[in-house]
């Protein structure tokens, strides 16, 4: 059997776990009456955040900015390549030595800075840390409020691992924690839009039915 099959028969194997585990989960929570489970989406809350979205775009603008060196050393070593390839049968042993260091030197460099730029530990890492950790502490903040407001037990995330199999939307709280961060939710599916506000100004300002030939009719009615 290769790797890859015993790869997919582990992965059904752990589909199968975990729709168990919820199915017993929900099945014992619905046994009760308080309300238990919700879920929200926090890529749409995220998304909605102008601070995320710039948080984003600097993350975006600082990731273009290493690629873009990258690519410059990468350029560089290639052509470093070629000219060794094109001059090789005219240099002595003792050049081809040195050609070929310098070639595992730049290479060494280019290693070296897509480590420290993108690597696990990388600059970019730790600026995302930085940049979007705050926010993403915000938004769990909010929805452990939102839970203890309406008394809910428990709260999944359905943008994130947990494989959500089904979800209500009559218990969708991502609304809820939108609003307790002060995120508009106008143009969000199933927000209540607030009911427009009577103009009264132009009522009151405006001349009463019959107003200007009232006194016309009192005018017919006398010479009759």
């Amino acid at each position: 059997m290769g790797f890859g099959m015993q790869f997919d028969k582990a992965k059904q194997m752990m589909k199968r776990i975990l729709f168990l585990v919820l199915t017993l989960a929900v099945g014992s929570l619905s046994a009760q009456k308080s309300k238990d489970i919700g879920f929200v989406d926090s890529d749409v809350i995220l998304g909605k955040m102008p601070e995320y979205r710039a948080a984003q775009k600097d993350l975006d603008d600082l990731g273009a900015k290493y690629q873009a060196e990258a690519q410059q050393l990468q350029t560089a070593l290639e052509q470093m390549h070629r000219d060794f390839q094109a001059e090789e049968i005219l240099l002595t042993s003792d050049q081809r030595r040195q050609k070929k260091e310098a070639i595992a030197s730049k290479e060494a460099e280019l290693m070296q800075y897509r480590e420290s730029k993108f690597g696990p530990t990388g600059e970019l890492y730790q600026e995302r840390a930085r940049l979007i950790k705050p926010l993403q502490d915000k938004v769990y903040d909010a929805i452990q409020n939102v839970a203890k407001k309406e008394g809910y037990a428990y709260i999944f995330d359905k943008s994130g691992g947990a494989l959500m199999l089904y979800a209500d939307q009559k218990f969708d709280k991502t609304l809820e924690v939108m609003e307790a961060l002060g995120i508009p939710t106008e143009d969000m599916p199933g927000a209540q839009v607030a009911p427009a506000k009577p103009n009264t100004q132009n009522r009151l300002n405006a001349p009463a039915p019959n107003a200007g030939n009232g006194n016309s009719g009192a005018a017919d009615n006398d010479n009759n």
